[in-house]
C-alpha cells in the first residue's frame, strides 16, 4: 500500500505544503516514485511526518528536531528550554489577564500601562498621550514617579503651570519654573532616580530621547517649553550635587 502527497498529508493532518518543505530542509526523505512519475509513500514515511507533527506540536523548532535526534541529552536539553519558554509564556499570559482585570475594572482604556488603571479619570487627554510615550522609554522608577505625580490632586503651581499662555513674561516663567521645579524635588524624594532626567530614559536612545521631545512639543505651548527646560536645569543640577553627596 503506497500513498500519495495528498493522502499522506490527510493522514497526517497536514499540508502537501508542509510536507514538501520537511523534504526540502531534510526532515523527512523522499519516497520512491511509481511509474506513473508519481511518489509513493510508505508505512514508515507515515511514522516519520507523524513524529515530526507531534514535536512540531509540543513546540519544538523545526531547527532542532534534527539535533534531537542525534542523542537522549540533546532531546532532554531541547525539551527543558522548551518547557521554560512555556512558562515564561504562561506567566506572561497571568499578567495580562491581571491587567485585563485591572482595566475592566476600572472600566478605563486599554492604551495605557495598568498600573494607571486607577488615575485614568483624572488624567487629560495630554497626560494620556504623554504616559502612552513615556511607558515606551522611561525607566520604571521614573513610570513611579510620573504615576506618583499624576495621582496626587494638581497643586496651585501645577495648575499656574497648566495655565501658562504662550506669551508669558519673563518674570512668570521664572517664579513658575523656580516654584515647581522645587516642588518636583520635594514631591520625588522617594524616586531619587528620577531626579536626574538624563537617568530616566532606558537605554538612553536617540531615539527614545526624540521621542519625549517631539511628544512635549506637541502637548505644550513654547512659554511651558521653556518653563520644562528650566526645571529640567533645576533637576539636573541637584542630581550632581546630591550624587557628589553621597
Amino acid at each position: 500500500m503506497a500513498w500519495s502527497t495528498p493522502q499522506l498529508a490527510e493522514l497526517a493532518g497536514t499540508t502537501v505544503k508542509a510536507i514538501r518543505y520537511y523534504h526540502r530542509i531534510g526532515l523527512l526523505e523522499e519516497p520512491a516514485r511509481g511509474t506513473n512519475g508519481y511518489k509513493q509513500y510508505q508505512f514508515r514515511h507515515l511514522v516519520r511526518l507523524l513524529r515530526i507533527r507531534r514535536l512540531v506540536d509540543l513546540g519544538v523548532p523545526l531547527s532542532d528536531i534534527a539535533t534531537m535526534e542525534e542523542s537522549e541529552e540533546n532531546t532532554d536539553q531541547a525539551l527543558r528550554a522548551l518547557d521554560a519558554e512555556l512558562a515564561a509564556s504562561i506567566q506572561r499570559q497571568q499578567q495580562l489577564r491581571a491587567e485585563l482585570a485591572l482595566l475592566r475594572r476600572h472600566r478605563v482604556s486599554p492604551d495605557l500601562p495598568a498600573e494607571f488603571a486607577s488615575i485614568d479619570i483624572e488624567m487629560s487627554d495630554a497626560d494620556r498621550a504623554l504616559v502612552m510615550v513615556y511607558s515606551r522609554v522611561l525607566k520604571p522608577s521614573a513610570m513611579a514617579a510620573v504615576r506618583a505625580s499624576l495621582a496626587n490632586p494638581r497643586t496651585p503651581i501645577e495648575m499656574d503651570f497648566n495655565a501658562l499662555p504662550s506669551d508669558a513674561a519673563e518674570e512668570e516663567r521664572a517664579r513658575v519654573a523656580e516654584h515647581y521645579g522645587t516642588e518636583l524635588l520635594q514631591r520625588h524624594r522617594d524616586h531619587p532616580d528620577a531626579l536626574n532626567p538624563d537617568q530616566m530614559i532606558s537605554g538612553q536612545s536617540t531615539s527614545a530621547k526624540f521621542a519625549i521631545i517631539l511628544g512635549l512639543t506637541e502637548v505644550y505651548n513654547p512659554a511651558q517649553l521653556d518653563v520644562l527646560q528650566r526645571i529640567h536645569a533645576i533637576l539636573k543640577t541637584n542630581a550632581v550635587i546630591s550624587s557628589g553627596h553621597r
